[in-house]
């Protein structure tokens, strides 16, 4: 069986449900089904189901619907305090990534869909303007996750139907700095979320991966 041991998930609506996020974070998927995924139990998550899959605990799901990587957010909104950028300093400041063995980051895809400024990948030297952009806020997050999690085993799941300078800045920025990437494909969804269908297919790939990575 395929072992990920200590488990932290930073994320986006995809891997939100009701009740299984901190508390004041957003969220996409609930037993209410406001969207029509058929995603209605927890256990329908593809988190859910790879931890099920797997040798693995669940120590955290820092997931927030709607966030972005960059400071940039929908409808103009600056997101500086939910972003992945600040959400993965605040865990490392106050001990959650203590101990881990493995980090899933599954974003991206609002940085694409709020039209956010692209700009250009940068892996050193970030102003506060920088990270209002796409690309070197990607940059960024890659760096930071290899300055402070160097013994764990950090994966960056790339999501389907993203812009080209998303999809291979993430996939650049990932493999740079020792990150494994995952990309997805064929993913079933309903208002660009997955279904819950979707969700087996997630889990499914990510699987699979781990797997043939194991072998």
């Amino acid at each position: 069986m395929v072992k990920l041991g200590k488990t932290v998930i930073l994320g986006d609506s995809y891997s939100t449900f009701e009740g299984y996020i901190p508390e004041g974070h957003v969220v996409y998927y609930s037993p209410k089904d406001e969207h029509n995924s058929r995603v209605t139990r927890v256990e329908q998550t593809w988190w859910h189901q790879l931890m099920a899959a797997t040798d693995s605990e669940l120590v955290l799901n820092n997931s927030w619907s709607g966030s972005t990587i960059c400071y940039t957010g929908y409808e103009g909104e600056y997101y500086t305090h939910l972003c992945f950028n600040t959400r993965l300093d605040k865990m490392y400041e106050e001990g959650t990534l203590d101990g881990i063995d493995t980090l899933l980051i599954f974003g991206g895809t609002n940085d694409d869909w709020c039209g956010a400024p692209e700009g250009e990948l940068k892996f050193e030297g970030w102003t506060k303007e920088d990270m209002y952009c796409a690309l070197p806020a990607i940059g960024r997050l890659f760096c930071r996750v290899a300055e402070i999690l160097p013994d764990v085993n950090v994966y960056a799941i790339i999501n389907t139907e993203l812009k080209p300078c998303i999809h291979e800045g993430l996939i650049e920025a990932a493999t740079r700095n020792g990150v494994k990437v995952i990309t997805l494909s064929d993913i079933d969804k309903e208002w660009g979320h997955p279904s819950d269908v979707g969700m087996t297919q997630i889990k499914d790939q990510l699987l699979n991966f781990f797997e043939n990575e194991a072998k």
